[in-house]
């Protein structure tokens, strides 16, 4: 691994932005730390083994999702990327159809290591129902390594929405942007003001493409007008708004979703989320100058490639990972201190490293599945527009779905409400086999070019 990733590094066009790669892995390294960190697995008077969330424990620590809830983030810098692939294959395309080499270049290496961890957790899953195992923490591992799938839905959808959406940027500008943040903050105000149902869940688009959306004026420099001072403007009016939101209004504090809230910020998404992605935006966009001359030193920017090329599968795995940490403490009979203690903090060294070691051994058996041209279907890429559009379609909901319901009881027909619809694993499942089938098929016309 070492050669080749000095030879990517040394190979690295001077007109790249290497700042977005260190974002991208920033990203996702963030969101791994946070969920080892906020784990707290505790064990009842019945023996049975359960998984809590520190900041319920400790809700003075819900502030540190201001920072720590970094996703928006990684939507953010898809835009950016997302633009320049599809100017890039609209420029070789000869005024063909563009759409389905477009899906699959942006995720061949996205979908790939996701449907071997869905293959890999299935068939786990079943072959332990069969045999009849179960119970303690398996089964919450089961329910709960599914989970971070919800951002791969997310992602999917910005994918498929990228080209009408780019042409709105290209002739309104800001105002697509704006148009965004105004149906974002209608919905709230018809959801919280006029308990109107069901509407919330269009904030799933609406909050998430408005991050998008500040990507692709990125890609056009539009965030450095008039110097320093759009950063500034992001980052004060977010900051400020969430603030206000959270102190005036039903939003809580947490970021990231809560046992037992009546409100999240996350599921659906909130215009106090909306904030909050802005003024991170703005908050990296004003680290850009230092962390770019930080990105020139050769040893620093061989290690954003090293991680970049596997960030996926060290993203999928890392609950295995966390989860596999806290069952072989279990099994030891290693005691698990009350959370929050003093003796609970001390361990927490001890539970990090052993998790990042075992996440380490899960991407060196799976990280091949992350690379361009890796293991996978060979066929020709013959589908068209619409049938991309669909394989698109059809993984997005076979995610979101699965990381709702989980790998439990694929044999008993356990269901999840997703938006007003119930769904099994098994169809979960499927619709995700059958829609990434369908992109692989993909992008015959245009030579569809290499992961940015």
């Amino acid at each position: 691994m070492g050669s080749s990733v000095r030879e990517l590094a040394e190979k690295t066009p001077a007109g790249r932005d290497r700042y977005v790669d260190l974002l991208r892995v920033a990203s996702l390294g963030t969101v791994v730390v946070g969920h080892w960190l906020m784990a707290a697995v505790t064990v009842g008077d019945d023996g049975r083994a359960e998984v809590g969330n520190l900041l319920a424990v400790v809700p003075e620590l819900q502030l540190v999702t201001w920072a720590l809830q970094i996703m928006p983030v990684f939507f953010f810098v898809g835009g950016f990327s997302h633009a320049l692939s599809y100017r890039s294959l609209s420029r070789r395309s000869e005024g063909r159809s563009v759409y389905s080499a477009f899906v699959r270049a942006r995720l061949q290496r996205l979908l790939r290591p996701t449907m071997v961890f869905i293959g890999v957790w299935g068939a786990a899953a079943l072959a332990l129902q069969l045999g009849g195992h179960g119970g303690g923490l398996l089964d919450v591992a089961l329910r709960l390594v599914a989970q971070p799938l919800w951002f791969i839905g997310v992602y999917l959808a910005m994918v498929a929405c990228t080209p009408p959406l780019l042409r709105l940027h290209e002739r309104w500008g800001w105002g697509a942007f704006g148009a965004l943040v105004a149906a974002a903050g209608a919905v709230d105000v018809a959801r919280f003001a006029f308990g109107v149902p069901y509407l919330e869940f269009l904030n799933f688009a609406f909050v998430w493409l408005a991050v998008h959306q500040l990507g692709f004026l990125r890609a056009d420099g539009r965030l450095r007008t008039g110097g320093v001072r759009v950063p500034y403007v992001l980052a004060g009016a977010g900051l400020a708004g969430a603030s206000l939101l959270v102190a005036l209004g039903p939003y809580p504090l947490s970021m990231v979703g809560m046992p037992g809230e009546r409100v999240s910020n996350m599921a659906p998404p909130t215009f106090a989320l909306l904030c909050h992605g802005m003024w991170l935006v703005g908050a990296v966009e004003l680290l850009r100058g230092p962390a770019t001359r930080w990105l020139a030193r050769p040893r620093v920017w061989r290690g954003v490639v090293a991680a970049n090329g596997v960030s996926m599968t060290a993203f999928l795995w890392h609950l295995t990972a966390m989860l596999g940490v806290y069952g072989m403490l279990l099994a030891l009979d290693v005691p698990l201190p009350e959370p929050a203690s003093a003796a609970w903090w001390a361990q927490v060294p001890l539970r990090m490293g052993a998790a990042a070691a075992l996440t380490a051994g899960l991407v060196a058996a799976f990280r091949r599945f992350e690379r361009p041209g890796a293991a996978g279907p060979n066929a020709p890429g013959t589908a068209s527009g619409p049938a991309a559009a669909l394989g698109v379609t059809l993984c997005l909901f076979g995610v979101l779905g699965l990381s709702m319901v989980g790998f439990g009881g694929l044999l008993e027909g356990r269901t999840a409400m997703l938006v007003a619809v119930q769904v099994t694993a098994p169809a979960a499942v499927g619709m995700a086999l059958a829609g990434w089938l369908l992109v692989e098929r993909a992008g015959g016309r245009v030579r569809a070019g290499r992961w940015r």
